[in-house]
């Protein structure tokens, strides 16, 4: 593909000393590279499967920024892990998901198979890229939990020792380009899934309040889903469950 070809160094000019020899080793490292593109394949066989439309919305940061800061070191001397922000969009998922199933479910032929476990798949850094393990069962999970299975996973990634049982399965995947800078972007379902979503960097920005245009952090986020078997009304209001829970986490303590 044309994307894998620019991740490439260009041509070096004809006649330099050594040249054509370090141009072999940038295309052999950029040949070797099976697994993104087993991941760029499996990813446009889904956009000429499914019917992927995208919905967007935005999140006030204010309170799970406050709860961070208030509680991350009691958090820390407790569970000895970081309280980050992934945790909160993963327990708010794995609500959402119970609230409106369909998103959690799979076509399998001429059937929908309706799922009673969140599994989800979040995206980690590793030394050859993004990778994918699935978080199990994540609707039993408690926030500590939740950060420690992620941080676990992180630290298997930069080892290099994930193992393909790590990444296999997941009902739903959470994909974060915030942590590279992006501001907005398109997420691909990763199917069979039917819905992925995709969270963007924190920036400060006027925002109304109360009729009054204050500072406020806030994230842009967006879900993609598949219009085949998720319905607009059902991913607006699945998207809008996250932004509920993630601007108040006590909703997700209420079960609201």
């Amino acid at each position: 593909p044309l994307h894998s070809l620019q991740a490439c160094p260009p041509l070096p000019p004809q006649g330099r000393s050594g040249a054509s020899a370090e141009w072999g080793a940038h295309r052999q490292a950029c040949a070797d590279d099976q697994d993104a593109e087993a991941d760029a394949e499996r990813l446009k066989d889904s956009q000429n499967t499914a019917a992927i439309l995208t919905t967007y919305n935005e999140i006030d940061m204010t309170g799970i920024i406050e709860l961070r800061n208030r509680y991350k070191d009691a958090f820390l001397k407790k569970h000895e892990i970081k309280l980050g922000f992934m945790s909160a969009f993963v327990a708010a998922s794995a609500k959402a998901l119970q609230e409106f199933p369909v998103v959690n479910a799979v076509i399998d032929g001429d059937d929908i198979v309706y799922r009673d476990y969140c599994d989800v798949s979040v995206a980690v850094s590793s030394p050859t890229g993004l990778v994918v393990p699935v978080l199990r069962d994540v609707q039993d999970m408690s926030f500590s939990q939740i950060e420690a299975a992620i941080n676990r996973y992180g630290l298997k990634a930069a080892s290099g020792s994930l193992a393909l049982e790590d990444m296999a399965g997941g009902t739903f995947t959470i994909s974060n380009g915030g942590v590279f800078g992006s501001m907005m972007s398109t997420p691909i379902v990763n199917q069979p899934q039917s819905a992925i979503l995709g969270m963007h960097a924190t920036m400060d920005r006027a925002y109304v309040v109360n009729g009054k245009v204050e500072v406020r952090p806030i994230m842009y986020v967006a879900l993609s889903y598949d219009h085949r078997i998720v319905d607009g009304r059902e991913a607006v209001s699945f998207l809008k469950s996250i932004k509920l829970k993630v601007e108040d986490p006590a909703r997700m303590l209420l079960d609201l």
